[in-house]
């Protein structure tokens, strides 16, 4: 099922040399636009599992309430206010007008030019010519086709008729009803050891959030969110140039694509670091925020292919929601199939460990360690299944050391009938001096020869002989 990914059949042999590119959000995008509902609850749950949404906000993240803003029970209307909303009356094609593509494909233009023009120093702080600002927007809403290379207009001139453009929309760019939530992603920090919050951000959580906020914005606002961020993060590369660094541009940008429209600086005294740091941390790790966190993809992935790969985290029980009719059966049937196919691969795993440990086990030296082990192997019989060499592994010969000897010699026959008896796993014969040993301790069976018997007793005699000697020479020394 993933060669429908993987693999084009192109018939046109000067487009054969050319590379594939695939989109790993392939299935995502497909996800957001054929199931827009599903897809915004599997977004908003995890969410909710990074930062803290109470009732209310998260209805208005959701669209379900019109979102509360601050400013919006004031009386007062300051001059400021008022300048803006006789600002957004004006309406026209591109500017005053909810984002449309057409918008953006005409504000691409204005992006496209500065991206070649990131070197003026004070860029998008040093206001441009107010008169050919008027001309080029004006050219911009009636649809002219622009010629920004021309000469006739300054950058200046252009990076403030962008601002002007993201400041006239009806609302801020990164939308009204996920205010909250960025104020909350601003309080996202690390815990200490003892489980107490600092003031230290944690931005893996932070970047998790707004990858995960920004999959559920419009798409008109995505697109040129995309484009802004990636243009203001170019520019700040170049800050030894342009003297604009990541934080001087958000505090720019911030009033644009941030703040709830029709407020001032005063309505948003207790918040407007974090929006400012916010807009700024956004720029410095704009390449990473467009991506879908890789257990978005999995998610959708296995919604339209079945496949039974691995997922990460717990985000296998988000391909379902109580309120999700069509995403039902799917929890019934990958899950168990992952089920299984974990089970099996443990089970697999576990009996290749046990074989290997049974090798391990077989080739040591014999021992009493060694039937210790091979006792608790005769426990569990489904461990004894490994392939193993017929051929018995050498054997290592016991030292005839003195103190061996005295020990075999007081401690007599009974102890090792006790220890014979309690070895469960009986070894070959084998004709050794070893063997020899042992038989004379242990008693004469009934089937060996009188010869055997007599000269048994006879190598006895004579290893008694010699450590009687032994014993009487180092006497002799010591006295």
């Amino acid at each position: 099922s993933d060669a429908i990914c993987n693999f084009v059949i192109c018939n046109d042999s000067s487009l054969r040399s050319q590379p594939i590119i695939f989109n790993p959000d392939f299935f995502v995008e497909k996800l957001r636009h054929e199931k827009p509902e599903m897809f915004t609850e599997l977004v908003v749950s995890n969410i909710t599992r990074l930062i803290d949404l109470p009732g209310a906000e998260l209805a208005q993240l959701m669209g379900e309430e019109d979102p509360k803003l601050p400013g919006a029970n004031s009386t007062a209307s300051g001059f400021f206010r008022s300048l803006m909303s006789l600002k957004r009356k004006e309406k026209g094609v591109v500017f005053g007008s909810p984002l449309t593509e057409e918008g953006i494909a005409q504000v691409s233009q204005l992006i496209e030019y500065l991206h070649k023009n990131l070197r003026a120093e004070g860029l998008f702080r040093v206001p441009g010519n107010s008169i050919r600002q008027q001309i080029l927007k004006d050219a911009l809403n009636s649809g002219t086709d622009i010629d920004l290379d021309s000469g006739e207009f300054h950058s200046n001139d252009v990076a403030t008729l962008l601002k002007m453009f993201l400041g006239e929309l009806p609302e801020p760019l990164l939308t009204h009803k996920h205010f909250h939530a960025h104020l909350k992603i601003a309080d996202l920090t690390l815990f200490d050891e003892k489980g107490n919050k600092t003031s230290t951000p944690d931005k893996e959580r932070q970047i998790e959030a707004l990858q995960l906020l920004f999959l559920i914005l419009p798409a008109p606002n995505r697109s040129l969110l995309k484009l802004l961020l990636d243009l203001l993060y170019q520019t700040a590369k170049k800050q030894d140039k342009n003297k604009m660094s990541a934080h001087n541009l958000a505090l720019m940008f911030a009033p644009h694509i941030l703040w709830p429209r029709n407020v001032t600086a005063n309505d948003l005294q207790e918040n407007i670091t974090k929006l400012n740091n916010g807009v700024t941390f956004m720029i410095k790790h704009s390449q990473k925020l467009f991506k879908a966190p890789a257990y978005i993809r999995e998610c959708a992935r296995l919604h339209y292919l079945g496949s039974r790969a691995h997922t990460s985290k717990d985000d296998l029980d988000l391909l379902t929601s109580p309120g999700s009719k069509e995403l039902q059966p799917l929890k019934s049937q990958k899950r168990s199939r992952l089920d299984t196919w974990h089970q099996e691969e443990t089970q697999q795993r576990t009996e290749e460990a046990l074989k290997e440990l049974f090798r391990h086990v077989h080739n040591m030296p014999d021992s009493a360690k060694k039937k210790k082990l091979i006792r608790q192997f005769n426990k569990h019989p489904t461990a004894l299944t490994p392939d193993v060499p017929t051929s018995p592994a050498p054997r290592r010969t016991r030292s005839r050391s003195f103190s061996g000897l005295i020990k075999r010699k007081v401690l007599g026959t009974p102890v090792i009938l006790e220890r014979k008896s309690r070895d469960a796993t009986p070894e070959p014969e084998r004709v050794s001096k070893e063997n020899v040993h042992l038989l004379q301790k242990c008693g004469s069976p009934a089937h060996m020869s009188q010869a055997k018997l007599k000269s048994l007793e006879g190598r006895k005699e004579e290893s008694c002989r010699r450590m009687r000697a032994h014993l009487l020479s180092k006497d002799s020394s010591s006295l």
